[in-house]
């Protein structure tokens, strides 16, 4: 009985040791935030430069699920059909502003409240400009990289 409570003990140490030494500065808020936000950063310029789809979609988790309203539920795979159909556009241009209001870092998700803003130029015509606030949920992935799983968007509406 002893001998399987010094078991237990050691087993339980080498447990926490193992749980300590993943934990790292990596994974403090503060550096996951600066992760995030870099991300958000380099996909914003993949975009506004028209970096193939791959590169667009490298911000996106394979799992992903969104909602954006008055639009059905899309996945990874559409929303990626979307983004590469988007940039072989050449009849108009696409550019992205990014606002970050917070992002909020809990174990392996963060929530990140943004606000992005799409300008659409038509080669021949008028720049149309829609701010789309939404919720990004990010899971951090199996090779330790942080991926948008879910989203919630909506356009806001314009001014009256």
């Amino acid at each position: 009985m002893k001998r399987t409570r010094v078991g237990a003990v050691v087993l339980g140490g080498f447990a926490m040791l193992l749980v300590a030494s993943h934990v790292s500065a990596d994974d403090s808020p503060a550096a996951v935030q600066t992760q995030i936000r870099t991300e958000l950063a380099k996909w914003t310029d993949d975009f506004n430069t028209r970096n193939p789809a791959a590169a667009v979609c490298s911000l996106f988790a394979p799992d992903l699920l969104s909602n954006f309203r008055g639009e059905p539920e899309d996945s990874y795979g559409s929303l990626c059909a979307n983004l590469q159909m988007a940039l072989s556009d050449s009849t108009k241009t696409y550019h992205y502003d990014l606002e970050i209001k917070e992002i909020i870092v809990a174990c392996d998700l963060a929530v990140v409240r943004l606000v992005w803003t799409l300008k659409i130029t038509p080669k021949d015509g008028a720049q149309t400009t829609t701010r789309e606030p939404g919720l990004d949920i990010f899971r951090r992935q199996p090779d330790g990289s942080w991926k948008i799983s879910r989203y919630m968007a909506y356009e806001a509406p314009g001014p009256e």
